[in-house]
Formats: C-alpha cells, structure tokens, sequence
C-alpha cells in the first residue's frame, strides 16, 4: 500500500469537506474555497475527523493516484487553514517592482516595463527597503497556482551563475561559476 496514500488527512476545525457524485472534492476554510476533480476509482470519506483516501486493487495506476489524490486533498486543506506564501527576490541594480492591485509593475534591466497580472486568487506584497534587493510576496490558498505563478514570474529573468542578478526565491542558493581568470 502506498505510504502516502495510506496516511489519514486530520481535518482541522472549521474546514469543510465535501464530495459530490460525480467525485470533485471541495473544501471549504477561512482562507477560501478549493476543488479538485478526483478518479472514479479512488474514494475519499470522512471517519472520525480524518480523511481516508482508499483504492480498489494493488494495480501501479491504482497506487499511483492514491498517493497522489492524498497529497493534493492535504495540500487543500493545509491552503484553506493556513493558506502558503512565496517570497522572490529581484537581485541587480536598477530592478525594481511594484504593483497596483494584482498587475506587478517589474523594471528588470530591458528597455521596457514588464506588467505581469497576477490572477486575483493570490494577493500580491512588494516591499523596497533602501540599500536592500526589492522583495515580491505572493500569498494564496491554491499551493500549484501560487508555485505556477512565482515560477511565471521567475522565468522572466532567471538568475544567471555569474553575479547571480535575476529573480530568486528568498533562501535560494545558487550555483555560482567563477568568471574568466586574467591571462599573463
């Protein structure tokens, strides 16, 4: 039986779980409300305050969507109980961001402004302390849509190995390359 799979999800107070026929889990907390559509083949119930994510057979596609299913219904509930935040760091000289509502204004080194729309699930932060690196701060419920989002936004300039200047996440170690060495 899969390790994960097998693992009860405890449901905190104040969260809502419901399963409809047609197998789209919801849960519902102080942060929010999310969905996910499940297989017909896995179950979940409620027993005792927990949850219990079971499968029919030891088929490998039974065990693979049980482990999965389970950590995406956690994934749900932790969300909508303590919601997840992401912190990214612009690191070079002259970037900088701000935002005005859900569009983040970025000045990364181009010619241009880049305007980026964060979709209104996520409530965007940006915060410029002088003398320190401009620091962007997503908070959401939804754990893939935040990480899709900071990984969006990240890719528009991705740190490079030699000054590290870019977008990294707050705690990020890089790889670091040592530059061309004066010849005699």
């Amino acid at each position: 039986m899969s390790r994960i799979g097998k693992a009860p999800i405890k449901l905190p107070a104040g969260v809502e779980l419901k399963v409809s026929s047609a197998n789209l889990v919801t849960v519902k907390g102080p942060k929010g409300e999310l969905h996910q559509a499940v297989d017909a083949d896995i179950k979940v119930a409620i027993e005792d305050g927990n949850i219990i994510i079971t499968r029919p057979t030891e088929q490998k596609r039974h065990k693979a969507m049980h482990g999965l299913y389970r950590a995406l219904i956690n994934n749900m509930v932790t969300g909508v109980t303590t919601g997840y935040t992401k912190r990214q760091e612009l690191v070079g000289v002259g970037y900088k961001a701000a935002n005005e509502g859900n569009v983040l204004d970025l000045i990364l080194g181009y010619s241009h402004h880049i305007y980026f729309e964060v979709p209104k699930e996520i409530t965007v932060k940006t915060e410029q302390e002088k003398g320190k690196n401009p620091i962007i701060t997503l908070e959401s419920a939804d754990k893939q849509l935040i990480g899709q989002v900071a990984a969006k936004i990240r890719a528009l300039r991705a740190p490079e190995p030699y000054k590290g200047k870019g977008i990294k996440f707050v705690g990020e170690a890089l790889r670091r390359k040592a530059g061309k060495t004066a010849s005699k």
